[in-house]
């Protein structure tokens, strides 16, 4: 258990101390996150954080795993695609179609070397083990849906942060519970990078995580959560739970259950799934009136009372579980987008042409009149 807590304390000194450094040479070098119309910040930031935070995970995961993991070679190279992927994009943008690429290869190595694959549905709509190919398919669509989760609620300063740093914290508690300690490490690293990343990203934000952060955070919640449920969901492990689907699904609920709604939406208005809009709960909290610090506590503190929530109704059974928690998030969500001054969706036409938002996301040279963010 030391080797635990020393891996959360390395990880959060190898991101809080490196932060800095990211900022100055961020400023030097003048690659910084500008404001658009879709954007809620008003200056331009750097947007590199996720350097640091993929710094602290890396090194401390390696330093604290026991060395009688094998898996977790795959899980470091998936960890690699996935930091490259997000490098690129966060300096020279990329398209949609190749960051799906990049994230199919990192998910592959994870299932196919890694091992990490659902095969059982725990009683979900009556449905127990998966065929292979179904179980292989049903993995790939949920470990690409929760690395964007991170990714795409990443809109106001502290959020996905700190979300993931509640996912971390809980899968680390659970996982060093039951004594499987490579998978405690690897939450308990995240959460001390996090940590580290968070004090320079809390409103108002020195520094953004960007794609690469955001990425390896959804990345390795995804590993987490399949691991937690087709553990939990076995009833002679330790501590097992009768819906453990249903609980998983709640710890990433806030995330999870935004990504799947926008999809859904996007879709259905015949657009890409990964188009930019302002149809996050974030964005309809910021025309509530909630400040960043606002929304990220009132965001966490939902997907607290969701988990809680879960766990008291592991007893009834998956299908049921999931459908209560469904609905009250369905609820929750009307509740907030009909609040809002103007309760319509906003349409293709008032969107910004993708074309002209990828050039206006790329690294720009700014000029000295230009306002940065300055680190204090």
């Amino acid at each position: 258990m030391s080797y635990i807590l020393l891996s959360g304390v390395l990880a959060f000194l190898i991101t809080f101390f490196s932060i800095p450094v990211i900022i100055q040479v961020a400023r030097q070098k003048k690659m910084f996150d500008e404001p658009d119309e879709r954007k809620v910040h008003k200056m331009v930031i750097p947007t590199l954080g996720g350097l640091g935070i993929f710094a602290g995970f890396i090194l401390a995961t390696l330093l604290g795993v026991p060395l009688n993991s094998p898996e977790l070679q795959y899980f470091v190279a998936a960890a690699i695609v996935i930091f490259f992927l997000g490098i690129k994009d966060d300096i020279l943008v990329l398209s949609p179609a190749k960051k799906f690429i990049g994230q199919l290869i990192a998910a592959g190595i994870v299932i196919k070397f890694g091992g990490v694959q659902i095969s059982s549905m725990h009683g979900f709509l009556g449905i127990d083990h998966l065929p292979e190919m179904a179980s292989i398919v049903f993995t790939l669509f949920t470990i690409i849906v929760i690395t964007n989760s991170f990714n795409l609620i990443d809109g106001v300063d502290g959020l996905a942060g700190s979300l993931g740093l509640l996912t971390a914290i809980v899968f680390g508690s659970y996982f060093l519970y039951i004594e499987q300690w490579m998978y405690a490490v690897m939450a308990f690293s995240l959460a001390g990078s996090l940590i580290g990343f968070l004090i320079y990203n809390f409103s108002p934000a020195k520094i953004f995580m960007g794609d690469t952060g955001s990425l390896l955070i959804g990345l390795v919640n995804s590993i987490l959560v399949i691991k937690f449920i087709n553990i939990a969901g076995t009833p002679s492990t330790k501590l097992a739970f009768e819906a453990a689907p249903a609980i998983g699904f709640s710890i990433l609920i806030v995330p999870l259950f935004d990504t799947l709604r926008v999809f859904s939406h996007r879709i259905l208005d015949r657009r890409s799934p990964f188009s930019p809009d302002r149809t996050h709960v974030h964005h309809f909290l910021l025309e509530l009136g909630f400040n960043h610090k606002k929304i990220t506590m009132l965001c966490v503190g939902t997907n607290v009372a969701f988990i809680a929530l879960a766990v008291a109704l592991r007893n009834m059974g998956t299908t049921t579980a999931i459908g209560i928690v469904l609905s009250v998030a369905s609820v929750l969500i009307a509740a907030v987008y009909y609040s809002r001054p103007s309760n319509k969706f906003r349409t293709s036409k008032n969107l910004m042409p993708e074309e002209n938002l990828m050039k206006a996301r790329k690294i720009l040279s700014l000029s000295p009149e230009v306002e940065i963010a300055e680190a204090e």
